[in-house]
């Protein structure tokens, strides 16, 4: 039998309501059949639990948890605020114990308790990062737009695209606290946005909005402390590109053998081959996505197609993928959708 997919995807709410919709997946045609959606205000971001049994989103209000039924539907079990601005990122540890969010307008992170049944109990720490950068429009103070746990479970990396910074905490898994134990300064005005481990937790890869670059580090614990060394810096452009671009998404295959990211400005997708052993990138290919401003793309489970959320054009466009020629084809009809954000593969199990 023949493995089954659905797709959630997080929008914005201007014109709708329903803040979340629900596509079946066609893995042999590599496109997406919308099924239904969820209510829920100015969705900028989801994630899974690593249990796979539950979806948590960002909301105007805080965050909102849902129960992932056997069929894919969404079943709505509560809500949380954390106290503060609409956040911009969230994920879970490894033992689903906690939830984190970042906040992009206030320079914060939150973090809060999960009880067994998926519901978000409230919050046991809250940061508010400090500095002053140098441009006016984006690092005049902290912006947290990613917070990602290492593999091991010990330590919580938070972006902060205004300072320039990765920001790094160990996680008292009992308690829900969050220690600094120390800092990754990137290269100045770069604005590193998200981070991913790779699959063995050994590599972590940072995308950098304006400096349009991936950052590859090594990653150990250590006897006291996270050891990390950055290995390669790789462009996320072609040679010849257009001006003024913000690399956006970042995800690794279900296989984890390729990394993508994606360029607004130059509306382009771009593929890595990732060494397994050394952790470095080669580019695969990087080519237009026949939309505007692509905030997030993914490719399907497998391999074979690719599907690029375009915030601006308000659609999502779809490819057929061949990363042995280095293409890529447009093979379906775009889907109109408002303001996407985010895009999340779930199997059905």
């Amino acid at each position: 039998m023949s493995e089954k997919y659905v797709a959630y995807v997080s929008t914005y709410t201007m014109k709708d309501k329903h803040g979340i919709s629900i596509y079946d997946v066609n893995l042999e045609k590599g496109t997406l059949s919308f099924r239904t959606s969820k209510e829920i205000t100015n969705s900028s971001y989801m994630t899974c639990s690593h249990n796979d049994k539950y979806l948590y989103a960002i909301t105007d209000f805080g965050v909102e948890s849902y129960k992932i039924m056997p069929d894919g539907d969404l079943e709505t079990l509560n809500m949380c605020s954390i106290n503060g601005m609409r956040g911009c990122y969230l994920s879970t540890d490894y033992e689903d114990k906690f939830l984190f969010v970042a906040g992009y307008h206030d320079g914060k992170i939150t973090a809060l308790k999960l009880d067994n049944e998926g519901r978000v109990e409230g919050i046991t720490d809250e940061i508010y990062l400090r500095g002053m950068g140098e441009v006016v429009d984006r690092s005049f103070q902290p912006h947290v737009n990613c917070v990602k746990m290492s593999r091991d479970n010990k330590y919580l990396f938070a972006a902060d695209i205004g300072m320039d910074h990765v920001n790094v905490y160990e996680l008292n898994s009992e308690t829900g606290k969050l220690k600094e134990v120390d800092i990754i300064r990137c290269d100045q005005n770069s604005a590193p946005r998200h981070i991913l481990f790779s699959k063995d937790g050994r590599f972590f890869y940072i995308v950098n909005e304006m400096s349009n670059t991936i950052d590859v580090y090594s990653y150990k614990a250590g006897e006291k402390y996270p050891e990390f060394e950055r290995i390669q810096t790789i462009s996320t452009l072609n040679d010849y590109h257009t001006e003024k671009c913000a690399s956006r998404a970042l995800k690794i295959s279900f296989d984890g053998n390729y990394l993508l990211s994606t360029n607004a400005g130059d509306n382009s997708v771009i593929i890595y081959d990732i060494n397994k052993e050394e952790g470095t990138l080669t580019k695969n290919l990087c080519l237009p996505i026949s939309g505007s401003y692509p905030k997030d793309a993914s490719l399907f489970p497998d391999n074979k197609h690719l599907v690029s959320l375009n915030h601006e054009s308000d659609t999502m466009t779809f490819f057929a993928v061949d990363t042995d020629k280095h293409v890529i084809s447009m093979c379906a009809k775009e889907i109109k959708i408002e303001k996407p954000n985010c895009i999340i593969f779930y199997r059905i199990r």
